[in-house]
């Protein structure tokens, strides 16, 4: 990697001493589900600060339609839930975290519903039994799931209903402050022989820059769909945790994989909007141009099939039918039946003139979810002392090579919570002292390339050669873009968010490419098209560090869920 990239340390220069300062048990950067849910616990031992880049209408859990998948009805078993994980992440997922967050998922349910989230009903008499919970919630099946166990809200608005409801849970609790629009450039490290994470610097547009010293520091900043042209993730998605956690010495894992959904509607001009899996699990077929049903020649699953192959397989019939998309059809589902289940697709869609009662649903895949991130333990710690990672943020090994459809928001939950109970470890009974941080960044003497032209063409060949297919040759030629990228940009001292946006996106479109030329083969969302088997020699995690120019390898975890607990057990003590 150019030495740029491992170089900087901080975005911006500054004395921290001299800033404004706060001070807080402990700081949650970001606001969806894994970071509101974090927050709860945390504040459960002490004071919270939730920094969110815009408000919780711009996450990523905000804009979910699918639902949370648990094993909530009587017929299903926890044993499914994990087997049909396992099998979606190719052999990458750490079994132990599996089974825990499948564990977990009922409880984590039955607190949703006691903080007021509305889940959608069974239909009384029509419904059949293994499609809903024995207290009359409805149950949806999704790609990759051997029984029904979606749990939604208002059909395709799971996600705004999960995002109210924590919010509205954490505005209740007076030890929590929710800062909206705060912008966090990077993590504040002490070093004294291993690096210890003590806060950040945030922007805010009307109070410029803050120190926000903490105890303990919870990233949950969410994906990086934004690095990529065609992104169903809202703007706010540019990875800027992946980044700050990477320049602060924290170590990333399974960049390469970079989940794509199969279906987003492809209308010329028109942003990437989701077509929620659900409707296939509803029954809709996809079609070519010629309205051949290709997806039974593909897989025992057809439709339903894990994403990563669904999306290759549209990509495939696209270039056979040398068409720029193929089609949903969900015609016999019916107009008053899918607009009962899919209310807000269902006015996207009329938007367009589109009746998918009537008419079929152009679709293309689309970038959706980050899988790598910060590497995580089973209880949310890095690497770094006083930094824990949740939700898509962070790599915990629930995923393995790609996510099974609806655990995102299982595992943010799951997953927000354990943190948010963990990091009290690091609690002193005192509020943090400020530190003399000292960035010393000198003004660079090199040209300034135009900052919408690189976040362009970042986007663009991120999506042409970092994306649903990938070819070592282009990887290199993708490297070599990023370093001369690098060269004109991160050695700039920017004063708004726009420039720093493009920096994250530089750091963390690198590191991606990079994983994805290491990564000599093919397994669930990385497609290499000069290595197209799965091999042993990659059944591994992979890590990156900042200074380190080859990965370091971790074993994928097997065995039980009490195997991660002895696990759990054995680190606190340490």
């Amino acid at each position: 990697m150019h030495p740029a990239f491992d170089e900087r340390r901080y975005l911006i220069p500054f004395r921290a001493t001299l800033l404004p300062q706060i001070f807080t048990d402990t700081l949650v950067i970001g606001a969806g589900v894994a970071g509101l849910r974090a927050a709860a616990a945390a504040a459960e031992h002490g004071e919270v600060i939730v920094a969110a880049k815009g408000d919780v209408k711009l996450s990523n859990t905000y804009w979910a339609q699918g639902g949370i998948s648990a094993v909530v009805g009587a017929q299903d078993r926890f044993e499914s839930h994990v087997q049909d994980t396992l099998v979606a992440g190719a052999g990458l997922c750490d079994e132990p975290v599996v089974r825990s967050v499948v564990e977990q998922g009922p409880a984590r349910i039955r607190e949703l519903v006691e903080w007021g989230m509305r889940f959608d009903r069974a239909t009384p008499g029509s419904t059949p039994e293994s499609e809903s919970t024995p207290d009359g919630m409805a149950l949806g099946r999704e790609g990759g799931h051997s029984a029904a166990r979606i749990l939604h809200s208002n059909g395709d608005a799971t996600g705004r209903e999960l995002a109210l409801t924590l919010e509205r849970h954490v505005r209740q609790n007076s030890d929590i402050r929710l800062f909206e629009n705060c912008f966090v450039l990077d993590l504040i490290t002490l070093d004294g022989g291993a690096p210890h994470c003590v806060g950040a610097i945030t922007h805010h547009p009307k109070y410029g820059l803050q120190v926000i010293w903490a105890s303990a520091t919870i990233l949950a900043s969410g994906g990086a769909g934004q690095l990529y042209r065609e992104s169903t993730n809202p703007s706010v998605a540019t990875g800027d945790g992946l980044a700050m956690a990477y320049r602060a010495g924290a170590r990333l894992a399974d960049m390469a994989f970079m989940q794509f959904h199969p279906t987003t509607l492809y209308i010329a001009g028109a942003s990437r909007s989701l077509i929620t899996e659900a409707v296939r699990g509803e029954g809709a077929l996809l079609l070519d141009r010629n309205g051949y049903r290709f997806m039974p020649d593909q897989h025992p699953l057809a439709e339903l099939a894990p994403r990563d192959i669904v999306t290759r397989c549209i990509l495939e019939q696209m270039a056979k039918t040398n068409f720029s998309h193929v089609f949903l059809d969900a015609r016999h589902i019916g107009s008053q039946r899918f607009a009962q289940r899919f209310p807000g697709i269902f006015e996207l869609l009329r938007k367009f003139e589109i009746d998918p009662g009537k008419n079929l649903i152009p679709i293309h895949p689309s970038a959706h979810y980050m899988i790598g991130g910060v590497r995580t333990d089973d209880l949310g710690r890095t690497n770094i002392r006083g930094l824990y990672a949740c939700g898509e943020a962070a790599c915990t090994g629930l995923h393995g090579a790609n996510r099974l459809a609806s655990n995102s928001l299982l595992e943010g939950l799951v997953h927000g919570q354990t943190v948010g109970q963990t990091c009290a470890e690091m609690s002193t009974g005192s509020q943090p002292a400020p530190a003399k941080v000292v960035s010393d960044i000198r003004p660079s003497d090199r040209s300034e390339l135009d900052l919408a032209d690189v976040r362009s063409s970042l986007r663009s060949v991120m999506w042409r050669h970092v994306g649903i297919e990938r070819d070592g040759a282009r990887l290199r030629e993708v490297s070599e873009m990023f370093a001369f990228w690098a060269r004109y940009t991160l050695d700039k001292i920017f004063d708004d968010r726009s420039g720093w946006e493009v920096q994250n996106m530089l750091l963390v479109g690198a590191l991606m490419t990079r994983a994805a030329l290491w990564r000599s083969e093919s397994r669930g969302t990385h497609y290499r098209v000069d290595f197209t088997e799965t091999l042993d020699a990659f059944h591994v995690h992979d890590l990156w560090q900042r200074g380190a120019s080859e990965p370091e390898t971790s074993p994928v975890l097997q065995g039980s869920a009490s195997a991660a607990a002895d696990r759990a057990a054995a680190a606190a003590k340490r």
